[in-house]
């Protein structure tokens, strides 16, 4: 068995007493009487049996426990205590005792860059999570010889935006040093680390053709994985790891245990899709919100409105790429879409 780290010891510590105090005051609280003590006192004696009375013990709250790993090799970590992407990032940071900046993305049960297994807005309940850290940085001249690089960028919620896909025969495809999964640092020197993908993606889409302008990247460490563990098949919280639940990650509000429905995820897909063909980006999480905010909705005219009137508005979606949203939720309500392979044709 590997030892442990000592920031895990810490997180088990921290997890045992969360669980003994969970119970310790969720107990209903003893019913109290309005009456005054009459001469007697027979209503006082009466409340003071009421407030001795020991309350009916309460079943401890679930706590959810997912193991991780660094991708390049390490021993297992256990992370628990988090609702949003960015807290996961810094408990595992606090795990290895590296800094939070050092994380760039992170896989599920894969410690391949796999950008297909990327940690998104879910996280099942059974998921290994693997973190991908920073490794090699390179630099090189581009020269915008097209109107498109062939890029599709996402981002890990923290502020990194990377590569997830590299169309063939495009001018990034013809760079030899670059790859899936790196890190878009700087353009010409300026830094991008805070930016959303969608930011990153207008920044490369607005250079000019015919520019030649300065890219430089950050790859994941890659090395031995001499120190990885299999899973052993008894992660998440016991009694709710049925492998089809998995740990909604929203970045606002609290994280919710939900069943994933198929309908949802076929039009989460589609629209992920479209953002890739007409934006250069990838968000499952972004997806989610759309479908969210017009699953409810009856006409197209209500779903435009609800996206200029939402946080969705700073995207500048334009209204033939809102009415193409609609019709794919539209389509996934009336069961005409099945879990399909979305061409993507980059913009940027």
């Amino acid at each position: 068995m590997h030892k442990l780290f000592g920031k895990k010891n810490k997180s088990k510590d921290n997890l045992v007493e969360s669980q003994y105090n969970s119970t310790g005051n969720d107990g209903p609280r003893p019913a109290e009487t309005n009456s005054m003590p009459d001469s007697n006192g027979t209503a006082h004696q009466q409340n003071v049996v009421q407030k001795n009375e020991t309350p009916p013990p309460q079943p401890p709250r679930p706590k959810l426990v997912f193991h991780c790993q660094q991708a390049h090799g390490s021993p297992t970590g256990i992370i628990s205590g988090f609702t949003n992407v960015k807290e996961l990032y810094q408990k595992i940071a606090d795990c290895y005792d590296l800094p939070v900046g050092e994380i760039l993305f992170c896989t599920l049960n894969t410690h391949k860059v796999d950008m297909s297994r990327l940690l998104g807005g879910q996280i099942g309940l059974e998921d290994f999570i693997f973190a991908h850290v920073k490794g090699q940085p390179k630099e090189l001249d581009v020269t915008k010889s097209q109107d498109a690089l062939g890029l599709t960028i996402t981002d890990n919620g923290a502020g990194y935006a990377f590569i997830k896909r590299i169309k063939e025969d495009s001018i990034m495809d013809k760079q030899q040093l670059v790859s899936v999964g790196d890190h878009i640092e700087k353009i010409d020197g300026k830094s991008l680390v805070g930016c959303r993908h969608y930011e990153v993606a207008k920044m490369l889409k607005d250079i000019p053709k015919g520019t030649t302008f300065t890219l430089r990247l950050v790859e994941p460490m890659k090395s031995g994985f001499s120190f990885v563990e299999k899973s052993s098949g008894k992660k998440g919280s016991g009694n709710l790891g049925s492998g089809k639940q998995t740990l909604r990650l929203r970045s606002s509000g609290p994280a919710t245990v939900e069943i994933p429905d198929d309908v949802v995820n076929v039009a989460v897909d589609k629209i992920n899709g479209l953002l890739e063909s007409f934006m250069g980006i990838n968000d499952t999480e972004l997806a989610q919100s759309i479908w969210e905010l017009g699953s409810k909705l009856d006409n197209p005219s209500d779903f435009a409105m609800k996206v200029d009137n939402s946080d969705l508005n700073e995207f500048g979606f334009t209204d033939d790429f809102v009415f193409d949203l609609w019709g794919a939720i539209t389509d996934a309500k009336s069961g005409r879409l099945t879990k399909a392979t979305t061409e993507f044709n980059e913009q940027f």
